[in-house]
């Protein structure tokens, strides 16, 4: 009885919240496990085929929501919280909108992202088939603290469910380590060839898993991730069993998985991660991979993951909420040699972290090449990201508290396309207004 009332309380609050305009994601899971705690508890029971979780600091959301769409693709019947409500509150409100009013579910599939710091309190819960880590980078550190913190908790959550397959970016070495962890099966997917200029980028995780000494590579693509190997202790690049080649960056982006050939239309380098990791949950699971190169040709990417919004100019928005994230965005803005303008919001809300020092982290003093026109600041700590600027003497043209006022600016300049760069809680705020000011995605 208490698994009923919380399930039509669940529904009564997901209709609540959609006529108020809310996204229904969390909150009505949080209040329904308020009455059931054990509403999502062996959810493997209804799930024939199997659970796929997705978690790690960048990359998940796009990994998990293809995954569903590749599965569902097939014909197969998929719950997903394509939202990226990825607590135990978010997957609770997943599964209680496809139960049914006597509190029943079937599906063939489950695809879960879940928040990396959550995953041993969902694995008290569910016990999945196939864990997808994407990688691991500095986030939030008022929450998550060091990696080494994220590491030690991911580890805790693989060793509640014996004989888990993993599925690992290879090129990662923080990744690579829980393939070492008892009673798992490791997969690896990565990118085999040197695509990238051999930059002095960031390497967060630029020292051995194992034995603590700093890792050499024979090449490196952003960040940690690359070719790596340690001199001290042996610890290398795994082999890759889902592995990437013949990159072209142009667009479209083309390249290739195990020699099938792929095209996207869509920017940025990370993406080929997120759907290498796709391709190599699928064949874990033992699906066919034969109509991948198509399904590419066909998704479209979740909200602000370098999302186009047609105005006079393309305005394409960005989620970028790290380091590496951020790295990574500018390097993809810079890989486009149109005239530009750039916006970049920065807030301090709960979900964003309020602890802004990562900005001193993020090479902002290689967005000034010879194609950018203007470059506007926004946001909750609008004057912190400007002051970052000032020490990485690139001059910021305007400052306001105002994003359409930022916009506006921008569709008037000479530039053949804007980027506005966000982290999270400036991201449905941002679309909002793209939309108000006559944008179509």
């Amino acid at each position: 009885m208490r698994k009923l009332l919380a399930v039509w309380l669940g529904k009564a609050l997901t209709v609540l919240g959609k006529i108020i305009g809310k996204k229904s994601s969390s909150s009505p899971g949080h209040y329904a496990l308020k009455i059931c705690p054990d509403l999502v508890k062996g959810l493997e029971k209804n799930i024939s085929k199997g659970i796929i979780v997705t978690c790690g600091t960048n990359g998940k959301t796009t990994t998990n929501n293809l995954m569903a769409s590749a599965l569902e693709a097939k014909g197969y019947k998929v719950i997903c919280n394509r939202l990226g409500a990825n607590m135990l509150s978010g997957v609770a409100t997943t599964v209680l909108q496809e139960m049914n009013i006597f509190g029943r579910l079937k599906a063939d599939y489950a695809c879960l992202e879940i928040d990396e710091a959550y995953t041993p309190i969902v694995f008290d819960h569910i016990k999945p088939d196939v864990m997808v880590v994407t990688n691991l980078f500095r986030d939030q550190l008022d929450r998550y603290g060091e990696i080494d913190i994220t590491s030690d908790i991911i580890k805790r959550a693989i060793a509640k469910v014996p004989g888990i397959k993993l599925v690992l970016c290879g090129d990662d070495p923080l990744c690579v380590q829980f393939g070492r962890e008892e009673n798992v099966t490791a997969y690896h997917y990565g990118i085999s060839e040197r695509v990238l200029p051999q930059l002095d980028d960031t390497k967060e995780g630029r020292f051995c898993p194992v034995c603590g000494a700093e890792q050499s590579y024979n090449f490196y693509h952003y960040s940690q991730l690359g070719d790596f190997f340690c001199p001290e202790c042996g610890f290398k690049r795994p082999k890759i069993d889902f592995e990437v080649k013949n990159v072209s960056l142009d667009t479209p982006m083309k390249f290739t998985i195990n020699g099938q050939p792929m095209s996207v239309n869509y920017k940025g380098f990370y993406n080929i991660y997120n759907l290498v990791a796709v391709y190599g949950a699928l064949s874990v699971l033992g699906e066919s991979t034969d109509g991948f190169a198509s399904l590419l040709t066909k998704y479209k990417p979740q909200i602000g993951r370098m999302q186009e919004y047609k105005f006079a100019k393309p305005v394409i928005l960005s989620l970028s909420k790290n380091p590496a994230g951020f790295n990574q965005a500018i390097a993809t803005v810079n890989t486009d040699k149109r005239k530009k303008d750039v916006i970049i919001a920065i807030n301090d809300k709960a979900n964003d972290g309020r602890d802004v020092s990562w900005l001193w982290d993020v090479d902002f003093d290689k967005i000034a090449d010879e194609n950018l026109l203007t470059l506007t600041t926004t946001g909750i700590r609008l004057y912190d990201i400007s002051l970052r600027f000032k020490y990485a003497d690139v001059k910021v043209d305007m400052i306001t508290h105002d994003m359409a006022d930022a916009v506006t600016a921008a569709l008037k300049t000479e530039s053949e396309v804007v980027y506005v760069l966000v982290n999270y809680t400036a991201l449905y705020s941002t679309e909002a207004v793209l939309k108000k000011l006559g944008g179509k995605a």
